[in-house]
């Protein structure tokens, strides 16, 4: 981070990588929270010497620069005061004749980060710092098994598995590809391969996959993967509850044959034919929605007290995964590296070709999507769950692309950030929508909505009509 980047920072209202503090004379105590948070997060930069107050930000100045720098880096580096070592990159600014220095806190491997205590753990959302809950606390300690879980033995054997699923698994492998190695091994020895089997004893991932659900639950209590078709564009608005909920499976393949042909109900699929004359399924939106699913399934963290769970909606369907991705959306994107959290699940999909070789298949579901509607997927991606929204349908009486050109323009005319942008672009859509919402749909915290709302009414581009319930927002200009 350079001067330039640190004086455009300090000109915007809500990062989730950057926190102030004023730190004239000593270092806050509030700086620890920020470390740990930071550290158990994203990673971000820590800036000493400059006063906030609301979204007006003012240069303080430390008195003591060298002191401050010293004391603050040897607390990191010793085992003293935090659990884990942590090496943070310092930069020292001058700004109008006063001394700023700024902390990069890189993102941590070994997590959680705390100090003093484990109940000193804290996590960063949106634009703060926040005491983690045990449940996330837990979540942490699984991620350090991040990618090798699933290859570990129950102390169950052959006979916990379902034979029709292993069977299924065996026809559908020789359908779609007939040519693979796997087709002329025994039953044992396909299992073996798969990583299922390992001296006997089932692994993790083979009884998630194959088992038999009284023997999942002897080691995942409550094993379940929820699905629900819900009658209304939000939970707010539905008629009900919900008008479908599928009954629980033997096992994440039984539940993949189980949810896949409802999901495709809900898009439309031109009919096409293959060169041999049968209907085909392999277009690029259809594509998208089963990778966004099997996408689902090899991810999710099954230990968890969080569920794995599918919702349909009028206009979108979620997916919603316990655990969080390893890295950003963008660096794994970007990457040609697998890091699945369940490898050996994710082999298994990807042998009967449900699953990308590579990576997590991010190109297929946003370049698929698009070819079908042009709106793209939503990921929202925290500490201890990922959940992408797809749209599958328009808002009604809306010109194709009116919504979308709207909002441009006005974030051009009036240099409002990409969150402002999508909360016009939302209420544009659904003008009842709650801040609660658009919390939950952008992904930052309900203060960081009320301080984009606060811009965008102080620019007149925003009302709202009537009361907090039962009016509804009007964009204006």
């Amino acid at each position: 981070m350079n001067k330039n980047d640190l004086i455009r920072r300090l000109q915007d209202i809500e990062w989730e990588d950057f926190e102030v503090k004023k730190a004239e004379k000593a270092i806050p105590k509030s700086s620890w929270e920020t470390v740990s948070a930071f550290s158990n997060t994203g990673g971000g930069w820590l800036v000493f010497g400059v006063y906030q107050q609301k979204d007006e930000y003012t240069i303080t100045g430390l008195k003591n620069p060298e002191k401050i720098e010293q004391g603050f880096i040897t607390n990191l580096r010793s085992n003293q005061k935090f659990n884990v070592r942590i090496n943070p990159i310092c930069r020292k600014y001058d700004i109008g004749g006063k001394t700023v220095l700024a902390f990069h806190i890189p993102v941590s491997a070994q997590k959680p980060v705390y100090f003093n205590n484990i109940n000193n753990t804290f996590i960063r959302t949106a634009s703060g710092d926040q005491r983690a809950t045990q449940a996330e606390i837990d979540a942490m300690y699984r991620d350090q098994a991040f990618g090798t879980k699933d290859r570990e033995l129950t102390d169950l054997n052959i006979d916990a598995l379902n034979e029709s699923s292993i069977k299924r698994y065996r026809n559908f492998l020789q359908v779609v590809n007939p040519s693979h190695q796997y087709n002329l091994l025994s039953d044992e020895e396909l299992l073996q391969k798969l990583q299922v089997l390992k001296g006997g004893k089932i692994t993790i991932a083979g009884l998630l996959f194959f088992g038999k659900v009284d023997s999942i639950e002897e080691v995942i209590t409550d094993f379940r993967i929820d699905y629900l078709e819900i009658p209304g564009t939000s939970l707010e608005t539905a008629s009900s509850r919900y008008s479908f909920r599928l009954d629980q499976q033997e096992n994440i393949f039984e539940y993949y044959f189980a949810i896949y042909p409802r999901l495709l109900q809900q898009i439309n699929i031109p009919f096409k034919m293959t060169l041999e004359g049968m209907a085909t399924e392999d277009q690029p939106h259809v594509q998208a929605l089963r990778e966004a699913f099997v996408n689902m399934l090899m991810h999710a963290d099954y230990f968890s007290t969080s569920k794995p769970r599918i919702r349909i909606f009028t206009n979108h369907i979620e997916f919603f995964n316990p655990g969080g991705l390893p890295k950003d959306l963008e660096t794994l994107r970007n990457s040609d590296i697998s890091q699945p959290r369940n490898p050996v699940l994710a082999k298994m999909f990807r042998v009967i070709k449900l699953a990308e070789t590579a990576g997590y298949g991010f190109d297929k579901i946003f370049n698929g999507w698009k070819t079908y509607i042009d709106d793209k997927p939503l990921y929202t991606n925290k500490l201890d769950f990922v959940e992408l929204r797809m749209t599958t349908q328009k808002a009604e009486g809306l010109v194709e692309g009116l919504v979308e050109g709207l909002v441009e323009g006005l974030v051009e005319k009036y240099k409002l950030t990409a969150n402002q942008g999508m909360i016009l672009q939302l209420m544009l859509e659904q003008n009842t929508i709650s801040k609660a919402q658009l919390s939950k749909v952008i992904g930052i915290s309900t203060t960081a909505i009320d301080k984009n709302i606060t811009r965008l009414k102080n620019l007149k581009l925003l009302r709202r009509i009537g009361l907090a319930k039962g009016g509804y927002w009007e964009v204006l200009d």
